[in-house]
C-alpha cells in the first residue's frame, strides 16, 4: 500500500495539487491522467520520493519494496545490461556484488565464510538464483534480443535502453510499480507482453500513458488530476471519459432547469410584489429563490483540439500501385520486393518490425527518398500530404509567428481565416503570436495537423503522428481520421487509432508482405497471419 496524506505542492506560487488525499493498494493498477501541466509525472516523483511536497507526506507499508521506470537513459552506461535490471532490486544486487568480492578474496577468513553463508541463505530467500534467467525471460519478452543482454548499456541504441530500464522496473515483482510512459518506444509485441505482465501482476501499479487501448486494458481505476485535485475513479479509461462526459450532460441540464426556474420565479416577484392580493405569493417565491441555488458545475480543464481532414476533391479508384520497390540503407537492406496496389477508400496500417523499413516507404512514396529498384505511381485524381517522423525542417531556423507560419500553406492568407484554424488547434488570441521556433513537441505536432488540415488532399500519410501528443489530442485525431472520407496510409504506435480508422494492414517482413483486408484486432488474432508471418522471416 501506497498512500498520500494532506500532499500540497506548489510551483512559482500557484498550487499545482492542494491537500491531496488518496491510497492505492494491491492488486489494482491505476491509470494517472490530467491535461498537460497538471503534474501527472511530477505526482510519481512525489510518490517515489524523489521530490518532497510543500506538505504532507507520503505512506508506505513497512517493508515494501517501489519499482520505478527511470528515465536517465545514460545514467547505467558503464554497467551492463544484465546488472542494470538487477539494480531493479537493490538488495539484491548489493548481495551478488558482496558475494563476487568474497568469492573473489584472496585471504579468506573464517569470518568471511560465516558471512558468506549468511549472504547465500539472504540470496536463496530472494530467488537470486533465478536472477539471471528471469532478467533474460524479461528482455526477450520486451524485445532485448539474446546477443544484447551480454554488452554494455552505453552500445545499445535508445530504443533497447529504454526496454532494459523497463525490465529493471519490473525485475523481482516490486510490491509497487511506477511506470511513467511505459509503452514509449515499445513495439506491438513488447506492449503487448507488457499489457500480459501486468494483467498477471498482483501488487500495486501506478501508471502515467497517452496510450488510450493501454489504460483501457490493464486499468482497475483511473486517476483523475484536474484543479489541483486528484480523483480516484473505479473503471478504465473509457468507463472514466463515457462517465465524466455523462455527469457533465447531466450536470448542464440540471442547471438549464435551475436557471429557467429562476427566471420564471424573478418574473412572478416582479408583477406581483407589489399587488396587494398576491404579496403573501410573491413573498413565498421570495424565500424559495433565495434558497435555490445552481450546481456548483466546473467543467474539465481540458482542451480538446478540432481535427477534420476535407479532400477538396473526391478521389478515382486507381489510387496508388507499388512494384517490386527495393531500399537499402546503410548498408541494410530495409525494402525488399514490396508490392501492392491501393483503391478507393483504403485506409492502410503499416506494420513492421523495422521502424527504418516503415518510415523508408512513406518517404519513397512522398518523394522525399528514391528507391534503389522498382516504381510507384500516383493515380491522376489523387492529392497527397504528408505528417513526416521528424518534423524539424518545418520549424527549425525560422523567425516567425504562427500566424505567419500557417500563412504558407494556406489559399486564404487573411489574418482573421488563418486565426481560426490556430485556434480549432488550440493556439487563440496571443498564443497564435508565438514563436515557432519556441513551440513544445506536441504544440509542433498539432501545427502540422493544421497544416494538413487546409491541404485538402484526399489521401494522407502519417509517420507517428500520436508522438508528443496529449490524451485529449489523440482522441481528437482519432475522431479525424476515423472519419476521414479520402486514403491513408498510417504508420503508428496506437493501437486504438488503428482499430478504428484502418480497414485494411500491410506488414513489411525480410522476404515479403502479408496485405490484409481485416480490422487491426482481426490481423492479430488470424492464426493464418501468424504462419504466413512465420514463413516470411
Amino acid at each position: 500500500m501506497i498512500e498520500a496524506q494532506g500532499v500540497t505542492l506548489r510551483f512559482g506560487g500557484r498550487p499545482l495539487y492542494q491537500n491531496v488525499n488518496i491510497k492505492f493498494t494491491a492488486g489494482n493498477c491505476y491509470g494517472l491522467i490530467g491535461a498537460n501541466g497538471t503534474g501527472k509525472s511530477t505526482f510519481l516523483r512525489i510518490l517515489s520520493g524523489e521530490l518532497e511536497p510543500n506538505k504532507g507526506e507520503v505512506i508506505i507499508s513497512p517493508g515494501e519494496r517501489l519499482g520505478v521506470l527511470r528515465q536517465d537513459h545514460f545514467a547505467f552506461d558503464e554497467y551492463s545490461v544484465l546488472d542494470t535490471v538487477f539494480m531493479g532490486y537493490k538488495r539484491l544486487y548489493q548481495v551478488m556484488k558482496e558475494k563476487e568480492e568474497l568469492y573473489n578474496k584472496a585471504d579468506f577468513t573464517d569470518a568471511d565464510g560465516v558471512r558468506l553463508g549468511d549472504l547465500e541463505a539472504e540470496f536463496a530467500e530472494m530467488d537470486g538464483w533465478n536472477a539471471e534467467s528471469d532478467a533474460q525471460i524479461m528482455l526477450s519478452g520486451l524485445g532485448v534480443e539474446e546477443e544484447f543482454q551480454q554488452m554494455q548499456m552505453s552500445q545499445l541504441d535508445s530504443t533497447r535502453k529504454v526496454k532494459v530500464l523497463l525490465a529493471q522496473a519490473l525485475f523481482g515483482k516490486p510490491d509497487i510499480l511506477l511506470l511513467d510512459e511505459p509503452t514509449n518506444h515499445l513495439d506491438l509485441k513488447a506492449t503487448e507482453w507488457l499489457e500480459n505482465f501486468l494483467l498477471e501482476f498482483d501488487n500495486t501499479v501506478i501508471v502515467v500513458s497517452h496510450d488510450r487501448y493501454f489504460l483501457n486494458k490493464v486499468c482497475t481505476h483511473i486517476v483523475d488530476i484536474d484543479f489541483s485535485k486528484i480523483t480516484m475513479y473505479v473503471g478504465n479509461y473509457d468507463f472514466w471519459y463515457q462517465y465524466t462526459q455523462m455527469a457533465a450532460r447531466q450536470m448542464k441540464e440540471q442547471n438549464k432547469k435551475t436557471e429557467q426556474k429562476i427566471k420564471e420565479l424573478q418574473e412572478f416577484i416582479q408583477r406581483f410584489s407589489a399587488n396587494a392580493s398576491k404579496s403573501k405569493q410573491a413573498t413565498s417565491r421570495k424565500k424559495l429563490l433565495d434558497n435555490l441555488q445552481m450546481e456548483n458545475f466546473t467543467p474539465s480543464s481540458r482542451r480538446y483540439p478540432f481535427i477534420s481532414f476535407q479532400p477538396a476533391r473526391e478521389a478515382g479508384n486507381d489510387i496508388l500501385t507499388v512494384s517490386h520497390l527495393s531500399k537499402t540503407i546503410d548498408g541494410k537492406k530495409v525494402l525488399s520486393d514490396v508490392s501492392f496496389t491501393l483503391t478507393r477508400d483504403d485506409k492502410v496500417a503499416l506494420l513492421s518490425d523495422s521502424e527504418a523499413s516503415k518510415t523508408a516507404l512513406v518517404e519513397i512514396l512522398t518523394g522525399n527518398m528514391e528507391p534503389d529498384e522498382g516504381t510507384f505511381k500516383w493515380g491522376i485524381t489523387i492529392t497527397t500530404d504528408y505528417f513526416p517522423k521528424d518534423n524539424s525542417k518545418f520549424f527549425d531556423g525560422l523567425s516567425m509567428n504562427l500566424i505567419e507560419w500557417l500563412r504558407q500553406y494556406s489559399a486564404d492568407p487573411y489574418e482573421t481565416t488563418i486565426r481560426g484554424w490556430l485556434g480549432r488547434m488550440l493556439f487563440s488570441g496571443e498564443e497564435a503570436l508565438k514563436e515557432v521556433k519556441v513551440l513544445s513537441g506536441g504544440e509542433r505536432v498539432r501545427c502540422m495537423l493544421c497544416k494538413m488540415m487546409l491541404s485538402g488532399a484526399n489521401f494522407l500519410l502519417f509517420d507517428e503522428p500520436t508522438n508528443h501528443l496529449d490524451l485529449e489530442s489523440i482522441t481528437s485525431l482519432d475522431e479525424g481520421l476515423t472519419s476521414f472520407k479520402g486514403g491513408m496510409l498510417l504508420v503508428s504506435h496506437d493501437h486504438q487509432i488503428m482499430q478504428n480508422a484502418c480497414n485494411r494492414i500491410i506488414e513489411l517482413l525480410p522476404n515479403g508482405i502479408i496485405d490484409r483486408r481485416d480490422s487491426f484486432d482481426e490481423y492479430l488474432n488470424s492464426e493464418s497471419v501468424i504462419e504466413q508471418r512465420a514463413s516470411l522471416k
